[in-house]
């Protein structure tokens, strides 16, 4: 018989304080889940929405973040978006934070090993956050979106595009043209 090791689940707090060094690891429900990195086609769309992002965004008092910035989903959950915008948190005393619990936008770039987390796991964690008024799924493989937006207290609009289509995003009174988002140079 084998004996299972019982390891007490970790909460936000306690993963924040962890220095992965070099590494990437998420919080999922108490767990420690290790992170790779991504392709280079990844990274390009990761960038170039925050890039396009960071300049509509300037002076507005919302912020873009990379896969750097956590978002604290909840006590047990710390998740790294590939790009997240909150709003509020500009001053010089959030400089040191390592997490925020209030994104008005989150993006996930799919990848063949995350999109299954990503899609289920995350989406559910994503629109239990008050705060969050649109979440995107990239799909870099057929270049192609999946929005999913807040109607309302409880009420969420979910459309997957099977062609081409710019980003809207109007909590934050934007759009992100379709080929900025995937541009190649």
């Amino acid at each position: 018989m084998v004996t299972q090791p019982v390891y007490p689940l970790l909460t936000a707090d306690e993963f924040l304080e962890i220095d992965f060094g070099e590494r990437k690891a998420e919080l999922d429900n108490g767990v420690i889940r290790m992170m790779a990195g991504g392709t280079a086609r990844h990274s390009r769309v990761q960038t170039n929405l925050l890039v396009a992002l960071s300049n509509r965004l300037r002076g507005t008092g919302c912020t873009p973040y990379n896969a750097d910035m956590a978002t604290r989903t909840h006590d047990l959950s710390v998740r790294y978006p590939d790009v997240s915008v909150f709003c509020g948190h500009d001053g010089p005393e959030d400089d040191d934070a390592k997490a925020f619990d209030d994104p008005r936008v989150l993006i996930e770039v799919l990848s063949a090993g995350t999109a299954r987390t990503d899609l289920r796991i995350k989406l559910d964690e994503y629109k239990a956050l008050s705060s969050v008024d649109t979440i995107v799924f990239v799909d870099i493989a057929t270049e192609r979106l999946r929005i999913v937006q807040r109607t309302g207290p409880g009420g969420w609009n979910e459309v997957q595009f099977n062609q081409p289509t710019d980003l809207p995003l109007p909590a934050l009174d934007l759009v992100i043209p379709h080929d900025e988002i995937f541009a190649r140079d």
